[in-house]
């Protein structure tokens, strides 16, 4: 009998390494993707099943809200990114060095829109060309924008979502806002 329980116990420390190994596996893909990541993307990137993922996923949640991590993993939408606590952004703005999520023709769509609110997404299009539609849709999915049908176009116009996400005030000059998303800027070469 005691090789059965020495046989149990390996099991699960093999299990238990194997869960923690996986575990940082997630937090290095976040980490280093500094963005919103789809479970597509983190079963791609990571090679592991959803189930496995999503378990995971709250596991790096719990262990953040546990260490009171000045680090947390945020949700929208069907997607995961790892940010800084929103109390902390002040310094992520003072430290932005130009490396972000959003390329520099998806900021100057972005800055159009929060530019021109409202603004039909038909006269986004005839300015930044077909390329606004990916833009448009990512804005969305990350519900920076609100978009509403009008005939057959859609109006978009800034969410609640997007002045958090910039940390800027509904009625802040609109030079600072700009300057806030090139901030979020895009990386060198990046276009």
């Amino acid at each position: 009998m005691s090789d059965y329980s020495v046989s149990s116990k390996t099991f699960e420390e093999i299990e238990g390494g194997k869960e923690k190994e996986n575990m940082r596996l997630v937090e290095a893909i976040f980490f280093v993707s500094g963005r919103f990541l789809t479970m597509q993307d983190l079963i791609s990137l990571s090679d592991l099943n959803p189930l496995i993922i999503k378990e995971l996923l709250e596991k790096i949640k719990e262990k953040y809200s546990k260490d009171d991590s000045a680090v947390e993993i945020v949700e929208k939408n069907g997607m995961w990114k790892m940010d800084v606590r929103q109390e902390f952004a002040f310094i992520v703005n003072k430290l932005a060095t130009g490396s972000s999520e959003f390329t520099k023709a998806e900021q100057e769509t972005l800055a159009i829109i929060a530019y021109k609110q409202p603004i039909k997404q038909s006269v986004v299009i005839k300015i930044r060309g077909n390329k606004g539609y990916d833009h448009v849709k990512k804005f969305e999915d990350l519900g920076l924008i609100n978009k509403k049908k009008v005939g057959h176009t859609n109006e978009l116009s800034l969410s609640d979502e997007f002045y958090e996400y910039f940390n800027v005030g509904e009625n802040e000059d609109l030079k600072e806002v700009a300057e806030k998303i090139e901030q979020k800027g895009p990386e060198e070469g990046e276009e």
